[in-house]
């Protein structure tokens, strides 16, 4: 039995981790069926829609796996650097930043990569990519380097009442932990599932926490090379850290209450592969989208449009039948195109003339347009 005041590093079984397969085993065939539909969906695109397809997962990644650990990236700059690496249209979009484009770069080289080995010389660069200019927010970091001297903890709460998450190996530790990591993850065990590898790559780089900032993206650029050989995919078909994102808070007591305890992992990778299922769920949803998107514009090829009228039709054919609030109406219309109140009723009048559009019956304020899909 693990001591009650032990971390899962201080186990003297770590880090022979234990699962009960028979209670993975149920989760881990529905993330299985989710994984398999996503990736046949992706073969229903044309070679144009799934760029278009991949590089949203792309923009969603390294959106949330930076606002999990609280960094709100600009959308527009992040689309902006996946573009520009996918060869995708940029128009109007700004030029990124080095830390964006970093980031994009270190997500790229774990997936497009994914054969080449996990070195200790990578994990140095892609925490460097992360930090180009040497500071996190006004803090100043070890940038290319292992963490120092200091303990590594995790504390929440006032001075006098602090509470301690997670502490990390000492550094005298850190580098013969990091390579046997690298040793177990660039020949782990033959037959391993690798939904499993993945959450086990994740909870043990992790635990490890080398590097004084950016552990959490790191853990799941890592995540994501595994799920790509996995799949034996340079590109990733759905966002686990926009799941991730979604279960903030259960990811981190997941994790957690795994630290505290021995080196039974069941329930981490219950809820890891389960992640998996969701993330992958809704990636199909995604790709249907934007099949619908295609067939929408196919139906309406032949028809004049202007640009305005373009963008607000993209932006509720990208909301789904679903995600836009309080449908289309003059107000809105406005407020996309910048235009006046009497251009944007002439325009969506002309919309539902097309047949692109139609109203919703409602009344009052109410009144408004839906999509005609």
């Amino acid at each position: 039995m693990p001591s009650p005041h032990a971390w899962i590093w201080q186990q003297p079984e770590w880090p022979e981790f234990r699962w009960d397969a028979s209670q993975l085993l149920p989760a881990l065939s529905r993330a299985r069926v989710a994984q398999g539909k996503v990736l046949g969906s992706l073969r229903l695109l044309d070679p144009d829609l799934t760029s278009e397809a991949i590089a949203a997962i792309l923009v969603e990644d390294g959106l949330t796996t930076s606002a999990i650990e609280g960094e709100r990236l600009d959308p527009d700059a992040v689309r902006s650097s996946v573009a520009r690496r996918l060869g995708l249209a940029t128009a109007g979009l700004p030029v990124p930043s080095r830390a964006v484009d970093g980031l994009i770069e270190v997500l790229l080289d774990a997936t497009q990569h994914h054969d080449q080995p996990l070195t200790k010389e990578r994990l140095l660069g892609w925490q460097a990519a992360l930090f180009p200019t040497g500071f996190s927010g006004l803090h100043r970091v070890r940038v290319g380097e292992w963490r120092g001297d200091e303990p590594m903890q995790v504390i929440s709460g006032r001075i006098g009442r602090e509470t301690v998450h997670f502490v990390a190996p000492p550094r005298d530790l850190l580098e013969n932990e990091i390579e046997r990591f690298l040793t177990w993850f660039n020949a782990p065990p033959a037959g391993m599932d690798g939904l499993l590898r993945a959450g086990l790559a994740h909870l043990w780089f992790v635990t490890l926490h080398p590097f004084e900032d950016g552990n959490g993206r790191l853990a799941r650029a890592i995540t994501d090379m595994a799920l790509s050989q996995d799949e034996d995919q340079r590109m990733r078909a759905f966002s686990l850290s926009a799941q991730i994102s979604r279960e903030r808070e259960a990811y981190y007591e997941t994790l957690e209450r795994t630290q505290r305890g021995g080196v039974d992992v069941t329930n981490w990778l219950v809820w890891f592969v389960r992640q998996v299922e969701a993330a992958a769920e809704l990636a199909e949803q995604s790709v249907g989208m934007t099949l619908g998107k295609a067939r929408f514009w196919l139906r309406h090829q032949a028809l004049e449009l202007n640009e305005r009228q373009k963008k607000v039709l993209n932006r509720l054919l990208e909301a789904g039948p679903d995600g836009f609030q309080g449908d289309m109406n003059t107000r809105k219309y406005m407020g996309m195109t910048k235009t006046s109140r009497a251009t944007a009723y002439r325009e969506l009048s002309d919309l539902v003339d097309k047949g692109c559009l139609r109203p919703t019956g409602k009344g009052g304020r109410s009144s408004g347009y839906e999509l005609v899909r």
